[in-house]
């Protein structure tokens, strides 16, 4: 490299010059990308409804010597996708389930803003009946979905030719019937109980809002882009520029020396 360059001085220019055009065809990309993308953000809002469930029915096993309670209540099923039952007043021991033929998605850990790692779409089981037991305070939780699709719920991106098209894809990405809609809420108490635990049971529908086109900053998207281009060729130049320094620093020391030597062999010749 070091020759090359004391040979060579125009590969300096040579790569200068391919950095700058490097950064030309990188701003025209930045400039075509932020034109006109065909990509849309959309989004929607959700909308959480208490479900009304009524006084329960209470059936008690002399045998086994435990109490069931029973609610039977309707969901709305368009564009469903949350439903929460919590349950307080519950005997230790107890077990609170809720079933549904369509069946839900649930984890203990969904909707825990404490869990690491985790993802419903890889985790949650899609079951016709969730449980909890009730093993250390009288308060239970259960927390579903309907899909653990993320798309469906909150914001999205979807690709169209224009935003028409656009909204149709959002929209047909969000609408969705969970069918039946008919939910029974069960609870399982130890011994002869005659107060009704506290349940609470709430929905969460999707609505469509609204669809733009995706936009970058581009002055911020090029100087990022700009910074990188700047710092790879760095890493080429700052070593050749260094070489090609040393190389003429050292071939000017070679030629001092060489007059020095041509100016002492002519006096000695006189």
């Amino acid at each position: 490299m070091k020759k090359a360059l004391a040979q060579n001085p125009n590969l300096l220019r040579t790569l200068i010059g391919l950095g700058l055009t490097l950064i030309l065809l990188l701003a025209y990309a930045v400039y075509g990308a932020t034109v006109s993308p065909s990509y849309y953000i959309y989004e929607s809002h959700s909308i959480e409804n208490e479900v009304e469930l009524g006084d329960p029915d209470r059936f008690y096993d002399e045998e086994e010597n435990k109490t069931t309670w029973t609610w039977d209540s309707n969901l709305n099923g368009t564009n469903l996708t949350w439903v929460n039952l919590s349950g307080t007043q519950l005997v230790i021991g107890a077990t609170m389930t809720i079933s549904n033929a369509g069946g839900f998605y649930g984890h203990r850990d969904l909707g825990n803003p404490d869990a690491e790692k985790f993802s419903c779409e890889t985790e949650c089981s899609n079951l016709t009946a969730h449980s909890t037991l009730i093993d250390s305070t009288q308060e239970g939780e259960i927390i579903l979905l309907t899909s653990p699709n993320p798309a469906i719920r909150g914001k999205g991106a979807v690709y169209a030719d224009d935003l028409v098209e656009a909204e149709k894809k959002s929209r047909d990405i969000i609408s969705n019937i969970h069918t039946p809609i008919s939910v029974k809420i069960t609870i399982i108490e130890n011994g002869s109980r005659n107060v009704s635990p506290s349940v609470n049971l709430t929905q969460v529908n999707e609505e469509f809002s609204d669809v733009t086109q995706f936009e970058v900053d581009t002055a911020t998207e090029f100087m990022w882009a700009l910074a990188a281009v700047i710092g790879c060729f760095s890493m080429v130049l700052v070593p050749s520029f260094t070489l090609y320094i040393a190389a003429r620093a050292k071939q000017k020391r070679t030629e001092i020396k060489m007059e020095r030597a041509t100016i002492s062999l002519g006096i000695s010749e006189e």
